[in-house]
């Protein structure tokens, strides 16, 4: 039996490391599309999850439109607004940093939290929140590249996805799993839509090659990390999916030359330092 259980706890890991892997694939694909406009690499990648979870929902034979629609609208929007910032900033900051700086998704989740599903802040978790944003001070105050603007930007990005999961957490006790993803897309294909006949660009050969690779290795780190939350305890897994910032910071070394001062990479790891304890401590309860 405790053999069997090392088995799904390996395995949820293993599933997990590859989910940061192609999240980060995703994010160098995103990068190499250059300036192209955020809404168009935006509708591409919610055209190939639409289709997806069409054909997954066809395939269960239910329905698409959920329950508590305004919740399903809500967390497709919030999700919407943070990957739009997510992808400017990857247009405009390193790799690593855009990373971290959007990977503060889980101290607004709990702060929302409190609102959303009336669940307790601990002073210690209050403690954690303060040693991940003396993280982004650093990375802001020690990197000519990273602005002010890029630094809210990415809290900005992280407040929405915070929003988006708390959401999740709502509408999971009402809605299937594959409604609450197609909520996603169908916010985004018109919203997008519209935003891309005010500055449509045509995708060079390369561009729609990445635009295809970006919607494939999405769809397969989402697929990845959902098998590694059913697979293994998500008090082990969650902390795993941390490892993306690392990868970003190796990709984005070998593929794009960038580089760090040490206090830039201080204050990355005092983020991931303070994500990692208010997962491990929210999961301990």
């Amino acid at each position: 039996m405790m053999a069997l259980q090392l088995s799904s706890t390996t395995r949820g890991v293993l599933y997990m490391l590859m989910a940061s892997v192609f999240f980060a694939l995703m994010n160098v694909f995103t990068k190499n599309l250059g300036t192209m406009p955020v809404a168009e690499i935006i509708f591409v990648r919610a055209l190939i999850a639409a289709s997806l979870c069409l054909a997954g929902i066809w395939k269960l034979g239910i329905s698409p439109w959920g329950e508590d629609r305004k919740g399903l609208v809500l967390r497709g929007f919030a999700g919407m607004l943070s990957l739009a910032q997510g992808f400017w900033l990857l247009q405009h900051i390193p790799m690593a940093a855009a990373t971290t700086l959007t990977h503060l998704s889980p101290i607004f989740t709990t702060l929302l939290g409190v609102w959303m599903v009336k669940e307790a802040v601990t002073p210690l978790q209050i403690g954690y929140f303060v040693v991940c944003f003396v993280g982004v001070a650093l990375i802001q105050g020690f990197d000519v590249r990273i602005s002010w603007l890029h630094l809210l930007i990415g809290i900005s990005a992280s407040f929405c996805m915070g929003l988006a999961y708390s959401s999740v957490r709502r509408l999971g006790k009402s809605e299937h799993p594959l409604v609450i993803m197609l909520y996603f897309p169908l916010v985004c294909l018109p919203l997008t839509g519209a935003a891309m006949w005010f500055g449509f660009v045509v995708p060079s050969p390369l561009q729609w090659l990445n635009l295809a690779l970006l919607g494939v290795t999405s769809q397969l780190g989402q697929y990845f990390m959902t098998r590694s939350y059913q697979t293994a305890a998500i008090s082990t897994v969650a902390i795993v999916s941390y490892s993306e910032v690392i990868f970003s910071i190796v990709l984005g070394l070998l593929l794009f030359a960038e580089n760090f001062n040490l206090m830039t990479y201080l204050g990355m790891a005092l983020v991931l330092i303070g994500v990692v304890l208010n997962v491990m401590k929210g999961n301990s309860e």
